[in-house]
């Protein structure tokens, strides 16, 4: 994944893309300081070129669903503080970040990971939410967002 995101970061440089080489490039920073710090807890001396070589493509993925979701909840506050200009730049930063997500599910493929999670757990009621959730988010893996999968678990349980 890091390949691919320098990659697209040159290619941006060649086609004068501001934002997308800004968001780009504040996603490689993103990915080095979750390096370094791994490095430091698991104590590893390596010396290596860029500190965003410890990470595994699993990882890297989460950091990029984190600043994805970072960019929504700007959005949403953008929007509601009457500032549609800084929330169409936010939604293009984020637009960016999904190109390296994986693909989302579908609202019927997200019920049926749900469903499932719903009969392994033999979940009645809200009071079991937490267990269904535990199982769906390890089948959904970074494929929904957390606040879209709790939605459909409330709506099934209650």
């Amino acid at each position: 994944m890091l390949k691919t995101i320098n990659d697209e970061i040159k290619q941006a440089m060649r086609d004068k893309e501001k934002l997308r080489l800004q968001t780009l490039r504040s996603l490689v920073n993103d990915f080095k300081n979750a390096g370094i710090d791994k490095r430091g807890k698991e104590g590893l001396t390596e010396e290596v070129n860029s500190p965003a070589e410890f990470l595994t493509d699993d990882e890297m993925i989460k950091i990029v669903q984190s600043a994805a979701k970072s960019r929504r909840e700007s959005i949403e506050q953008y929007v509601a503080g009457g500032r549609q200009d800084l929330a169409d730049v936010e939604q293009a930063e984020l637009d960016i970040l999904s190109e390296f997500l994986p693909k989302q599910l579908d609202d019927a493929e997200l019920e049926s990971i749900v469903k499932a999670a719903i009969a392994e757990t033999g979940a009645s009621s809200m009071a079991d939410m937490g267990g269904v959730m535990k199982i769906a988010q390890v089948q959904i893996a970074g494929r929904a967002d957390g606040k879209r999968v709790s939605g459909v678990v409330r709506q099934l349980l209650g």
